[in-house]
């Protein structure tokens, strides 16, 4: 694999995490809790971007160790791409059908108990040091979708020269937060969260649609680009 295709697939795979909205539902949660307890904008803008360095943390450190163990385990593993391949593609579909509750809002399918844990967390955070714990709890809420990307990025990064691994970790981090950033951005700069929440609300299905349909194009991609190369070296053998 050369490098402009590990770092393709290391940028696709970050923005098709970026597309989840655990996080982003975390997120304004909080902010909202924040404002009606009447703290301090300040305040609340602490807790907000606390919480998104939390999240970005726990990315980081997700695929940084995903590329140390497949660097230590199955380094350049044929199989492993084979594997991811048809991992993408079958949790593409999974998203497309499954991803929000058939119910309004933006309720995703996760465990209920564990939503009302992330929930009562949400409402009673005052201090940064929680609200940054909660940062990293949405990643790992979330990795039952995001556990394919991240492992796609981790077998990309690997293949990239040694002083740009580091590189392509942040990078890939850099992307999967994006959406995140981008509303703690919109947040911080006074735009109204009903307005915001009611955006995600309506165009759910879409973003929804969008990871999804991302996943396969991401799976389909390595499949042209990896894949099918190591049938031909199999094949000419």
């Amino acid at each position: 694999m050369n490098t402009l295709i590990a770092v393709s697939i290391i940028a696709l795979a970050g923005l098709i995490h970026a597309s989840f909205q655990l996080s982003v539902s975390m997120a304004t949660s909080l902010s909202g809790h924040a404002l009606g307890r009447k703290l301090a904008a300040r305040r609340t803008l602490r807790l907000l971007f606390s919480f998104v360095a939390g999240a970005f943390t726990m990315t980081l450190l997700c695929v940084s160790f995903a590329s140390y163990a497949i660097g230590v385990f199955a380094p350049h593993s044929n199989l492993l791409w084979i594997t991811l391949t048809a991992g993408l593609m079958i949790v593409g579909l999974a998203v497309i059908l499954f991803y929000y509750r058939k119910t309004e809002g933006t309720e995703l399918w996760i465990s209920r108990s564990f939503a009302r844990f992330l929930r009562k967390r949400t409402a009673k955070a005052s201090l940064a040091a929680e609200a940054f714990s909660l940062g990293l709890t949405s990643v790992v809420a979330e990795l039952l979708f995001t556990i394919v990307p991240i492992i796609t990025a981790a077998c990309a990064i690997i293949e990239l020269p040694p002083i740009w691994q580091i590189v392509g970790a942040a990078g890939y981090t850099l992307a999967a937060s994006l959406g995140l950033l981008i509303v703690a951005l919109l947040i911080g700069s006074g735009r109204q969260l009903s307005r915001i929440q009611r955006w995600r609300e309506q165009n759910k299905y879409f973003l929804q649609f969008a990871a999804g349909l991302g996943l396969i194009i991401l799976g389909f991609y390595i499949y042209v680009n990896t894949v099918s190369d190591l049938i031909i070296q199999v094949n000419a053998v």
